[in-house]
């Protein structure tokens, strides 16, 4: 049907010429390369969104608080001149702590402008963008750039990115309010030369698999839907050369294993999740047909869960890899992915209990949900729903891995951490089968996680300092062996990214008896790790943890298994010379030059005990000793004299010889009340370990608990699950066996 305008019926052949014009425009568009024109607001969230949340301000009271704490937060600079300082600090200095509150603040501010409608907001916005306008074109690689990927207005690229992706969501939240000159300023000026900085100048960045570049492609794709430029939008979604190797697609797909594991640990899971989720938001609105939240099976949800269920009771991520104890689930950037997955994939009760504690939301339509849903929920659960798991490594699942062990719930939950994972990229530690303990939300076997203090200027401007490469990232730093006083992989990135460890096998199924067994063979040279975990809950509330872990070799080396603990040193059962005159290092490098030797133990054909004391509970260490061996109490902080370590205990067991076994028991038991000024429980039940066989087959332990016996076989080469094998007078079926009180129980 054709639609006749007035001026057709005027003039005489005019129906035809417009037709004919109408006709041309859609063929020549046809011919033309397509470019999406975005309607704003489109990145942060829609016209139709904004006015649904403005709808829902005055019904749900934590939407209501979050409104008017982010009014508040921004209201008082309305009217003022804002600065937008030329750069010149580190984190932590002034300059870089305003240009960030400056992207916060543009944000906010473009996001009350939708909620209410008044200009002022959108002129906030203008204001500071015509400023940066004047400044980015200026800039050159910042005055305290020490790494290969500078910034400009901070100190390194990735802060430059963050202020990309908040900055784009404010230009597209206050668009319509602008003029075209406005505009053009604003795109040539603020926004062009960063994103020519990245895509030309730090192309090679720009293209990492690393969580560097899910900002950096986030950034410049936010851009990119904000401005309307295709060119942007590809190069963030395929890379720089457009061919799909590199960019955010390819980001997805090789950041996470298919459980939603991230290569580099749950801290920067955290990290990098807040990019993933804005960014897939963005796209999810400007394009639908991408379909970006269901990609790769629902990734970015099971990075979520994955990433939760790898905290403590009271939020904080484990500290695999670079990471800082300190950070929670509250933070912003796991407040941003709820929201929006929120939305995206539906609600979930279970992330009630985090989005309570987390006592805020985005003023969007995920925000306006969960605060609906806190509403009405009167019965959240007080922890979150933590789990037994397992979640492999790799993009294809197949390198290596983590196992969660727990026991109990609430706030008499265990957790037991075992990490066997591929090295985790720029960022990995040299841990292969390293374990962490937690119980009652008590970190107890201890993993130092980075040496950094981001945002305080004068301990290295917020970086990472000298000790984390040469303490916290060496071996002797994570509860494993260390041969020869040298790091895994000879403490080289380059090589330790070639391998990963391996389970071999495992059944966590059974909360009396969970158990993994995981291998390591190219750590060290012609050496074979295999360490098997068993977490028992034993008749009688008995809760203990039994650690076999092999070490083979084609030649003599010295071992070292460390068990930094959190407490107080209680007693032992063996008598040590403690330095108390003088104290030196353990050793001069790799790690070894930090540690204080503040006691040592000669041990011989024993059982060696050490109780050590946690808030209210007691935990001891029962290692069996064949032969002789030596005990090292030692203490963080040698060789650091600007204080930068915190001063953490261990106990170092060390063997020597070709082939050894570790054979460990880590008991929890009893009860200190400081105010009735009692103990209950406080020495372990552990009388005696024996290895009744092995060999390069099978290993039999004995584990004497008070009259009771406690007896654990296993398999060390052949895993197959219906097998049946009769070693040292035991029948078991599989690639293992747990037996107490001459009972079965596994």
């Amino acid at each position: 049907m054709i639609i006749v305008c007035k001026r057709c019926i005027q003039v005489n052949g005019c129906l035809i010429s417009c037709y004919m014009k109408g006709l041309l425009k859609i063929i020549l568009l046809l011919l033309s390369p397509v470019v999406m024109q975005a309607q704003h607001p489109v990145t942060f969230f829609t016209k139709a969104e904004a006015v649904s949340v403005k709808a829902s301000l005055l019904k749900y009271p934590l939407l209501k608080i979050s409104y008017n704490d982010l009014k508040k937060d921004v209201d008082i600079w309305i009217g003022k001149d804002v600065d937008v300082p030329f750069p010149k600090d580190p984190a932590g200095g002034y300059t870089h702590d305003k240009h960030k509150a400056n992207y916060t603040l543009m944000f906010n501010s473009g996001v009350l402008y939708n909620l209410t409608g008044d200009i002022k907001y959108a002129k906030l916005v203008k204001d500071m963008m015509l400023k940066y306008a004047a400044l980015n074109p200026t800039l050159k690689n910042h005055p305290e750039a020490t790494s290969s990927s500078p910034g400009r207005i901070f100190w390194q690229a990735l802060n430059d990115a963050n202020w990309m992706v908040y900055a784009g969501m404010a230009y597209d939240l206050v668009y319509n309010s602008l003029t075209a000159a406005e505009r053009k300023t604003i795109e040539n000026g603020a926004f062009k030369p960063e994103v020519d900085f990245f895509t030309k100048d730090l192309k090679d960045w720009f293209n990492l698999i690393h969580n560097h570049a899910v900002w950096a492609t986030a950034g410049v794709g936010m851009i990119g839907i904000a401005t309307n430029n295709q060119d942007y939008i590809d190069m963030a979604l395929y890379g720089t050369a457009k061919d799909g190797k590199k960019g955010f697609i390819a980001l997805m797909d090789n950041l996470f294993s298919p459980d939603g594991y991230y290569t580099e640990g749950p801290y920067y899971t955290r990290y990098a999740i807040l990019p993933y989720a804005v960014f897939a938001n963005a796209l999810n609105n400007w394009k639908p047909s991408l379909k970006i939240f269901q990609h790769r099976n629902n990734i970015l949800q099971k990075a979520l869960l994955t990433c939760l269920q790898q905290t403590n009771i009271d939020g904080t991520f484990f500290p695999f890899n670079d990471a800082l104890k300190e950070k929670d689930y509250t933070s912003n950037e796991l407040v941003t992915a709820i929201n929006i997955f929120w939305k995206a994939y539906g609600a979930d009760k279970n992330l009630l209990v985090v989005a309570k504690k987390q006592n805020r939301v985005m003023l969007s339509s995920g925000g306006a949900a969960i605060a609906a849903a806190l509403a009405t929920n009167k019965n959240i659960p007080a922890y979150y729903d933590y789990k037994t798991f397992e979640s492999a490594d790799g993009v294809k699942g197949n390198e290596g891995g983590i196992s969660v062990f727990r026991n109990g719930k609430g706030e008499n939950l265990t957790s037991l951490l075992f990490k066997y994972t591929a090295h985790g990229l720029s960022h990995g530690h040299y841990d292969k089968l390293g374990i962490m303990l937690y119980d009652k939300g008590n970190e107890i076997l201890t993993n130092y996680g980075s040496v950094r203090f981001i945002g305080v200027e004068q301990k290295y401007g917020g970086r990472y300092l000298t000790e984390n490469k040469k303490y916290a990232g060496q071996t002797i730093a994570h509860n494993t062996i260390v041969v020869d006083e040298t790091s895994h992989f000879e403490g080289k990135e380059s090589i330790a990214e070639n391998f990963h460890s391996d389970k071999l096998f495992s059944n966590i199924s059974n909360p009396a008896v969970q158990v993994v067994a995981a291998k390591e063979d190219n750590a060290y040279k012609n050496t074979h790790m295999q360490r098997t975990l068993y977490m028992l809950e034993l008749p009688g509330d008995k809760k203990m943890i039994v650690d076999l872990f092999n070490v083979e070799s084609d030649k003599e080396h010295q071992y070292d298994l460390p068990f930094q603990y959190n407490g107080q040193l209680i007693n032992t059962s063996f008598k040590y010379k403690a330095n108390t005159d003088k104290l030196e290092p353990l050793g001069n490098r790799n790690g070894y030059q930090y540690i204080w030797n503040e006691a040592e133990a000669k041990v011989e054909n024993t059982i060696a005990q050490m109780t050590f004391l946690n808030d209210r509970s007691y935990y001891s260490i029962s290692s069996l000793i064949e032969g002789s061996a030596k005990i090292f109490l030692t203490r963080t902080g040698a060789n650091d004299p600007d204080f930068n370590l915190r001063h953490e205990p261990a106990m170092i067991i060390r063997k020597n010889g070709k082939n050894q076994s570790f054979v460990n028991v880590i008991e929890i038991h009893g009860k200190f009340d400081p105010v009735y000024e009692f103990s209950s429980n406080a020495y372990p039940s552990v009388k005696q370990i024996k290895l009744l066989q092995h060999d390069e087959n099978f290993s039999v332990a004995e584990i004497s608990i008070g009259d009771k016996k406690l007896i654990i076989a296993q398999c060390n080469k052949e895993f197959d699950s219906k097998k049946i094998h009769s070693v040292a007078g035991f029948s078991w079926t599989g690639p293992y066996m747990v037996m107490y009180n001459n009972k079965i129980i596994n």
